[in-house]
């Protein structure tokens, strides 16, 4: 089959590999139809190459059709239309039943100390081969798949796979109150959307930042207040001030991680990590913070006194600097973490019907065949063509 490999830093290649086959009686093998590009691709395609092997298939944004089961498969069968979550989740163990399935205990990844595995995310999350490929091995038939019916297209359901229900949890621990304000940072895929949900759900107002004019403009046009940080720049909190009442908004959500602009600083240890080789890289980032903190201060400036920020961007650093004396003073509710992408699937899919108020049919801005594929990484990450959320199609 083909799918896409990570070779290098900003090197992904499009390659020939072996099919995946049904190894355990609960696997199957689907046929991939639609794959997203994540934010979170660009982690690996800039950053956390000490943890990836040449060869990694990547991508954990597919759906498809299931093309094999496993003799104890009995929830799907062959010619069903899956989602498939970006967690490697057994749905049956402790933490699955607690709704946090990013935690599952089947399939954490101890020798790291890390959470559930993931689908094409480095050897922290089980280097489990990825989904922008023609075939996907996918554990746990029986309790992962979402099946989701035939007739519309991918669009309608393929970001059920993390988008969704990463935005949708950003927006639930961020705990905004009926009528109440929210200020989310980064307007890519992940930001976009929660800007959508928060809206949905009744929030009064939503302002959204971004650099990128195009990102600006998509989310104003869905009734979102959006600061162009180039314009604001260390005054944006002035700014979402005199937007609230001189207070802040009652909730920020984090959808920028450690992309941040601002910190030349940060930038210049990622970039070092990038270039060192993978034995001196690994201990630099478990043990040093190395992450561009440049959104997460801006959160806890933003937010209100009493307030809650919510970080759905990746961070990568391990002991990156906070200042814990101004949340305490402040008082501010912190919550984060991966999305736990089951839990959230039955409040999500109701929305997914034929007047899509969430704007799914036309959230990709680019759909582009898997062989375009190291061209879209490419784009993405220089924010170029307007480019916010592209689905392979293999």
């Amino acid at each position: 089959m083909r799918a896409l490999t990570w070779h290098g830093k900003r090197d992904v290649r499009v390659e020939t590999v072996p099919d995946p086959v049904v190894q355990d009686p609960t696997d199957i093998i689907v046929r991939v139809t639609s794959s997203g590009v994540c934010g979170s691709d660009l982690h690996l395609y800039e950053v956390l190459g000490p943890y990836l092997t040449p060869g990694d298939i990547l991508g954990h944004e597919p759906m498809g059709i299931v093309e094999e089961t496993g003799r104890e498969v009995t929830a799907v069968k062959p010619g069903d239309r899956v989602v498939i979550p970006f967690n490697v989740s057994c749905g049956d163990c402790f933490m699955c039943d607690q709704g946090l399935q990013s935690q599952c205990e089947t399939t954490q990844v101890r020798e790291y100390g890390s959470g559930a595995a993931l689908f094409g995310y480095t050897k922290l999350y089980g280097q489990v081969p990825g989904g922008q490929a023609e075939l996907l091995r996918v554990p746990f038939g029986n309790t992962l798949p979402v099946k989701v019916p035939e007739g519309p297209p991918d669009d309608r359901f393929v970001f059920l796979s993390d988008v969704l229900p990463t935005a949708w949890q950003a927006v639930e621990y961020a705990a905004v109150p009926p009528g109440g304000s929210l200020t989310v940072l980064g307007l890519g895929p992940i930001g976009d959307m929660a800007a959508r949900i928060a809206l949905h759900r009744g929030a009064g107002l939503v302002i959204g930042v971004d650099l990128v004019s195009d990102r600006l403009q998509r989310a104003s046009e869905r009734g979102v207040k959006a600061l162009d940080l180039r314009k604001y720049g260390k005054n944006l909190p002035d700014a979402v001030r005199d937007l609230t009442d001189g207070r802040g908004t009652d909730a920020v959500i984090d959808a920028v991680g450690m992309e941040a602009h601002g910190a030349p600083v940060a930038k210049a240890g990622q970039w070092a990590v990038g270039m060192l080789p993978d034995p001196a890289a690994r201990p630099l980032m478990e043990r040093a913070g190395i992450d561009r903190l440049s959104a997460l201060l801006a959160a806890v400036d933003i937010v209100r006194r009493g307030g809650t920020v919510s970080i759905s961007g990746v961070y990568g650093g391990a002991v990156d600097p906070l200042p814990l004396l101004k949340m305490f003073d402040k008082q501010i509710q912190l919550r984060m973490g991966q999305a736990n992408v089951r839990n959230w699937v039955p409040s999500i899919l109701p929305l997914l019907v034929d007047d899509d108020p969430l704007g799914v049919d036309s959230f990709a801005t680019h759909h582009l065949p898997l062989a375009d594929g190291p061209k879209a990484y490419e784009t993405f990450q220089k924010k170029a063509d307007g480019m916010v959320k592209t689905l392979l199609m293999p």
